[in-house]
């Protein structure tokens, strides 16, 4: 065997996923794809599992969009059986044409979760899921797949359970309700806004949000019993009021966290880049999951910080001197690959603030999750290496 052939063999799966997505984004330039799987996430495909084969641990992510996924990710690569609860009262882009025109349940976000549970990020079909077509109103095949298959079954969860065998997930996800819902959203400045898409582009922060049905709003039936029969819940990460709290106001939902024998981990955005959390610290996200449902069921808070988080206000001034960085400035400027000037906002943590979380009962852990290159996005590995964590205090609470 020669040399080249040899040193093809060799390459590591992580490089070969990251090679696949980085030109799977140069090519087809008819055909964009959705963001929410990068080269960033090749190396957790990797990775050693960590929970042994026989283990039977379980893991829920409740949330949505963009951020859920990173969860479902995280979780399957550490060998964690893992599924998705997921929100619907999502109604912009091609969701919200289809939901609009068709009458259809939401599918963007179940969309996501499926593609984060794909087997094999190279098939095929798994990129091709993720397509969107410029030409006819942005939709990706993924939606118009979901949206036909529930027309051609009569039922969604049956068009998602296709979509899960087609991309051989290795979970399964399910609606939190499969009643049309949307969402009413109640600024700190005492404004209204109705719409999930309007409502996460406040030019304020929200202060509460509420479902809005046709009727009594019941909660899907598998999305409860997954959620009372997990040991590890997790919320977020992800837009807040938009994607993660919407799951909770479904009746029945916090009831089932409730009854679940599984620990609750609330993992807190980096920073954000809309306006429903704009400017809002760590503890307000904690107070929100709070006065949504959550009092009393939180146990783990996951929060970023660069710097470590102590009683002594001197750190901050020797964080500056050694650094040249202020931490109090709100605002820093995204690294290259985002859009360029955008600026956005961290998600800040103090000492204060951590006593606050922790006089309501969780345990806040505090670590330095950053992509470097993304300042939005957690690092794959950084994220896993905390979930872990979280997993042997789990194991040794339950001791």
């Amino acid at each position: 065997m020669d040399s080249s052939s040899t040193l093809l063999r060799s390459r590591s799966k992580a490089d070969r996923v990251s090679e696949m997505l980085h030109e799977s984004h140069m090519e087809g330039g008819h055909f964009p794809h959705d963001p929410s799987m990068t080269e960033a996430f090749a190396p957790l495909y990797a990775a050693d599992p960590v929970v042994p084969e026989t283990s039977s641990l379980k893991a829920v992510v409740i949330g949505g969009g963009t951020g859920a996924p990173v969860s479902i990710r995280t979780l399957l690569s550490m060998g964690v059986e893992t599924s998705a609860v997921v929100a619907m009262a999502d109604d912009g882009g091609s969701t919200g044409i289809l939901r609009e025109r068709a009458g259809v349940t939401p599918p963007g976000d179940i969309r996501k979760c499926i593609c984060a549970m794909a087997a094999d990020p190279e098939d095929p079909l798994t990129r091709a899921f993720k397509y969107r077509f410029p030409f006819a109103d942005n939709h990706t095949l993924g939606n118009l797949m979901l949206s036909a298959l529930e027309d051609a079954t009569g039922e969604f969860p049956q068009a998602v359970q296709i979509c899960e065998r087609l991309l051989n997930a290795r979970g399964h996800v399910y609606p939190s309700t499969l009643d049309r819902v949307s969402l009413v959203a109640r600024t700190r400045d005492g404004r209204y806004i109705e719409g999930q898409a309007v409502a996460c582009h406040s030019r304020t922060a929200l202060a509460h949000v509420q479902l809005r049905g046709q009727g009594k709003i019941q909660a899907y039936q598998p999305a409860l019993d997954a959620i009372r029969n997990a040991d590890l819940i997790v919320l977020g990460p992800g837009s807040l009021f938009t994607s993660i709290i919407p799951n909770l106001l479904v009746p029945g939902v916090v009831d089932a966290i409730r009854q679940s024998r599984g620990a609750t981990l609330f993992v807190c955005s980096l920073a954000d880049m809309q306006g429903e959390t704009w400017g809002l610290t760590a503890r307000e996200h904690v107070e929100a999951l709070l006065a949504h449902g959550m009092r009393g069921l939180l146990d783990y808070v996951l929060v970023h910080s660069p710097y470590p988080v102590r009683p002594d206000a001197s750190e901050t001034g020797t964080f500056r001197a050694v650094t040249g960085v202020n931490v109090g400035d709100s605002r820093f400027t995204v690294a290259p690959g985002e859009e360029a000037g955008r600026r956005v906002r961290p998600v800040r943590i103090d000492y204060p603030d951590l006593r606050s979380i922790q006089s309501k009962g969780p345990v806040v852990l505090v670590r330095n999750l950053v992509d470097p290159q993304r300042p939005t996005w957690h690092d794959p590995l950084l994220l896993r290496e905390a979930f872990t964590g979280v997993l042997r205090l789990c194991r040794s609470r339950q001791r």
